[in-house]
């Protein structure tokens, strides 16, 4: 796989799964810094016209930089699951590998175990996605798995309890305790949580709107849920004991 980009190719040199780096003849001083990290940890580098760079990422901007990655380390449920109090992210049929980068961006920021995506019906973690991720592709722990509904199910007998985001939802997302083992199940814009995914989560929340617009991007929802659960648990590590 190749991403392209300062942040994703700086991140991905950082994580160590950079095996060949190209870079324009004419960098500048930014580029030379993933230069210097990429000669530091011994990665094969590669001073190319720009055009050869456009052409290995057409229509993109690359910013001088494209490199060659391993794929991602395969994870299950299992793993995500371990550890006291989980916080996982599962995606329900997300498509846009924007949308897919930001959530990625989002949840490592906030610190989550891993995310859930289905084999199918999910969009591809290429160098859009990575690109969009601001480099935290090469960070968070994906698990793939070939039904999402069924995925959750696993959860559950790992103790994690599931609350989908559904915009129909009556209870508000910060009026469910989100401080335990917890899965936050995310659909796709426009067509939400598919009936059984809906059906088998624990809890279905939703984020009030106050305007005049009936929902938010996904990212953004996912981003405001995720930080919801870091603000409980927050709030609940630094509580005296026995309040």
């Amino acid at each position: 796989m190749i991403i392209y980009g300062l942040h994703p190719v700086l991140e991905a040199l950082r994580a160590g799964t950079v095996s060949r780096l190209r870079i324009a003849e004419r960098s500048d001083d930014r580029a030379r810094a993933v230069l210097d990290l990429a000669t530091a940890e011994g990665v094969r580098v590669e001073h190319v016209p720009a055009d050869v760079l456009d052409r290995l990422a057409p229509g993109a901007r690359h910013q001088g930089v494209v490199a060659d990655v391993d794929g991602p380390r395969e994870v299950g449920l299992r793993d995500l699951a371990a550890g006291p109090a989980p916080l996982i992210v599962v995606l329900d049929g997300i498509e846009d590998p924007q949308n897919m980068g930001a959530i990625l961006r989002t949840a490592d920021a906030a610190g989550v175990n891993g995310v859930v995506v289905q084999t199918r019906r999910a969009a591809a973690r290429g160098a859009a996605a990575a690109k969009a991720s601001a480099g935290a592709l090469s960070h968070v722990r994906i698990a793939e798995v070939v039904n999402v509904a069924r995925a959750i199910e696993e959860l559950k007998e790992l103790g994690v309890w599931s609350v989908g985001l559904a915009g129909e939802a009556h209870q508000s997302y910060d009026q469910v305790d989100l401080t335990g083992p917890t899965a936050l199940v995310m659909g796709a814009e426009g067509a939400g949580l598919r009936r059984l995914v809906r059906e088998t989560c624990d809890f279905l929340v939703s984020i009030p709107m106050r305007g005049h617009v009936g929902s938010l991007n996904v990212s953004v929802a996912a981003g405001v849920a995720l930080f919801e659960a870091v603000r409980q648990r927050r709030e609940k590590s630094v509580k005296p004991a026995g309040v």
